[in-house]
C-alpha cells in the first residue's frame, strides 16, 4: 500500500515534522491505529455494497439527506461551538458561527433549491450526419468519496464538500485532522445523529491512519491542506487512479491601487476589510490575505489605517473574546520563527493593535499572536517565502516604474519582472505573476479599466475586487485553486458536477440514416455519389 503524508494538512509545514501522539503508550496508539485502519476498510466495502443497491438516489431522497445534514447541525450547533474553541485553546464563537455555521446553512439551502435542475439531464446537439437521434447528459454519482478535513476550519471543510458529495448522490467517508480532536469527536456524533455509516462516516486518527485513508481506492479524493501534503495526497490516490480535488493555498496577494489609497475615506474603508480578512481566526485561514502590494510612498498611510481598524476590531486585545489563538504550540513556535527569520534579516516591525510586546509571556502563553506588520521585506526571508497562516503582513513597497537605484546600480523592479510597465499596477501584477499561483488574489479599487487588467492579467484560484474572503461564501460560484493552489472545484453546481460522473448518451431509434456510411464505400454511382456528398457537406 502507498502512505501518504497528511500531517496537519492546513500547515505550509504540514509534511515537515511527525504528529503529536495522544496520551498513552506508543502500542496503545500503534493498535488504536490499526483498528481504525481495519475499521475504515471495511467502511469503504459497506459503502460500495450500499452504493450498488442504490447507484442513482432520487433528487427527494437527496434533499433528505441535505435536511438531515441541517437538523443535525441545528441540534448539535453549541456542542460544535465549544468543541472548536477547545481545540483552538479559545476561538470566538461569533467566528465559529459567521465562518463555519453560517456557510454550512447557506450551503446546504442552495443545494437544496437548485438539485433538480443539476440533476436534470442535459440535452447537447446531434450533427446531420447522425440523424436521426438525439444526444444527452446523465450526471450519475460516482460512488464512495473520501473527504480529508484540515484543521483551521475543522465544521465548514467537513461540511462543503459533504453537501456536494450527498448532492451528487454519493457515500461519503470524511478524515478528520488529528489536531482537532474534540471537534472530530463532536461532528462524528452529530453526523450519527443523521446518516448510517453506510452513508457517511467519520474517521479519527493521526498521521498512520490519514496516509492509509488517503491510499484508499475511493471513486473520488477531495483533499483541503498544505501544497506539500496535497503531493503525498496525490501520489496516493494515484496507485488507485483515484480522481482527486486539491484545495491547498499559496501566498495569496493584495494590490492596493493608488487613486484608492489617495483617499482618505475610501483607504480606512479598504483597510477595515483587510483588517477583517487577516484578523479572521488569526490568519489561519488558506485564503487570508497573505501580503500587501502599495506604492511605497503609501505605505505609510496604509499602515496607519490598518492600526485603526484592527484597533477598532479588538480595543482591548489581551482580553478580548473576539480574537483566536494559534491552534497549537508547534504552529506557534513556526510562526515566532518566520517572525524572528524576518526581523534577523532586515525588516521592520509595526504592531497593527494595542498589545503588549509579541514576544510578551502572557501572550506567549495563551499562544496569541497580535496583528503584526512587516516592512522592507524581501524574498529572502521565509516571510516572502512561505505560506504565512498566521497574522503576520508583510507590506511590499512598490517604486516609481521607472525608478533605479543609483546607489547599488540596480535595474527596478519593473526591468526584473515585466519589460516597459506603464505604472505602479503593471509592477504588482507583474511581481504577482513571478511567482506561484495563489489560491486568491485581492484588489482594492474602483477604476473599472484597472479591474480589468488585474481580472484578466493575473491567475488566482478566485479573486475579490475590494474584499477578502467573502468569495468563498458565494454558494453559486466554484472554489478551487490553479496550479500549486490546487486542482478542481466545489461548491454549489460545480461541486455537483466534480462528484457526479457526466455520462453522454447516444440514442437512436428504428430508423438508420448511418447506413448510408457503410462499407463497401465505392461499389456503383450511387455510392460514390453518397460519399461525395458526404465529403462535400461535411468535411469542410
Amino acid at each position: 500500500m502507498t502512505t501518504a503524508a497528511p500531517v496537519d494538512p492546513a500547515s505550509p509545514e504540514s509534511a515537515a515534522s511527525p504528529a503529536v501522539s495522544p496520551a498513552g503508550s506508543s502500542n496503545e496508539s500503534s493498535e488504536a491505529a490499526t483498528r481504525e485502519i481495519t475499521r475504515m476498510q471495511a467502511l469503504l466495502e459497506d459503502q460500495r455494497a450500499a452504493y450498488g443497491l442504490s447507484p442513482m438516489p432520487s433528487a427527494n431522497e437527496r434533499q433528505a439527506w441535505l435536511t438531515s445534514l441541517r437538523d443535525a447541525l441545528k441540534s448539535h450547533e453549541e456542542a460544535l461551538i465549544a468543541a472548536i474553541s477547545a481545540d483552538f485553546g479559545h476561538r470566538s464563537a461569533h467566528e465559529t458561527r459567521l465562518a463555519e455555521l453560517v456557510p454550512s446553512y447557506e450551503g446546504i439551502r442552495h443545494a437544496r433549491r437548485h438539485l433538480k435542475g443539476w440533476m436534470k439531464p442535459s440535452k447537447r446537439h446531434v450533427s446531420a450526419a447522425f440523424q436521426p437521434a438525439s444526444a444527452r447528459v446523465v450526471y450519475q454519482p460516482l460512488g464512495v468519496v473520501g473527504i480529508i478535513v484540515p484543521w483551521n476550519y475543522p465544521l465548514y471543510l467537513a461540511i462543503g464538500p459533504l453537501i456536494s458529495a450527498l448532492s451528487a448522490g454519493n457515500r461519503v467517508m470524511i478524515k478528520m485532522s488529528e489536531f482537532t480532536p474534540e471537534t472530530a469527536e463532536a461532528l462524528r456524533v452529530m453526523l450519527l445523529d443523521a446518516f448510517d455509516e453506510v452513508q457517511v462516516a467519520v474517521v479519527i486518527g493521526e498521521a498512520d491512519v490519514a496516509a492509509a485513508f488517503s491510499a484508499l481506492p475511493f471513486d473520488h479524493l477531495l483533499f483541503t491542506g498544505s501544497t506539500a501534503v496535497g503531493k503525498h495526497v496525490m501520489r496516493a490516490a494515484a496507485d488507485n487512479l483515484t480522481p482527486v480535488t486539491l484545495e491547498l493555498g499559496g501566498k495569496s496577494p493584495v494590490i492596493m491601487s493608488r487613486e484608492l489609497m489617495a483617499d482618505e475615506t475610501q483607504r480606512r474603508e479598504a483597510a477595515g476589510r483587510l483588517a477583517f480578512g487577516k484578523g479572521m481566526n488569526a490568519g489561519q485561514t488558506c485564503v487570508a490575505p497573505d501580503y500587501v502590494l502599495c506604492s511605497e510612498d503609501q505605505v505609510p498611510l496604509l499602515v496607519t489605517a490598518l492600526g485603526e481598524a484592527f484597533q477598532r476590531f479588538y480595543p482591548r486585545f489581551c482580553e478580548t473574546q473576539d480574537y483566536s489563538r494559534i491552534i497549537n504550540q508547534r504552529q506557534y513556535q513556526r510562526l515566532r520563527e518566520v517572525l524572528e527569520d524576518a526581523l534577523a534579516k532586515g525588516a521592520t516591525l509595526r504592531p497593527l493593535v494595542d498589545s503588549p510586546d509579541w514576544n510578551d509571556p502572557e501572550l506567549v502563553e495563551k499562544r496569541l499572536m497580535p496583528p503584526l506588520a512587516l516592512l522592507e521585506v524581501t524574498d529572502e526571508m521565509r516571510v516572502m517565502q512561505e505560506e504565512i497562516f498566521g497574522p503576520l503582513l508583510p507590506i511590499v513597497g512598490l517604486s516609481d516604474p521607472g525608478a533605479v537605484d543609483e546607489a547599488e546600480g540596480e535595474t527596478s523592479v519593473k526591468d526584473t519582472l515585466l519589460e516597459a510597465p506603464a505604472d505602479t499596477l503593471s509592477v504588482a501584477m507583474a511581481y504577482v505573476n513571478a511567482r506561484p499561483r495563489p489560491l486568491a488574489l485581492y484588489y482594492f479599487g474602483h477604476d473599472k479599466h484597472e479591474q480589468q487588467r488585474v481580472t484578466e492579467g493575473t491567475h488566482a484560484g478566485g479573486m475579490c475586487l475590494n474584499d477578502t474572503l467573502l468569495h468563498v461564501a458565494q454558494d453559486d460560484m466554484p472554489f478551487g485553486g490553479i496550479g500549486p493552489s490546487g486542482m478542481g472545484h466545489y461548491h454549489g453546481k460545480e461541486g455537483f458536477q466534480t462528484l457526479s460522473k457526466a455520462k453522454g448518451i447516444f440514442a437512436k431509434g428504428r430508423m438508420n440514416g448511418a447506413r448510408l456510411m457503410y462499407p463497401p464505400y465505392a461499389d456503383g454511382p450511387t455510392a460514390r455519389a453518397i460519399h461525395g456528398l458526404i465529403r462535400r457537406l461535411l468535411m469542410r
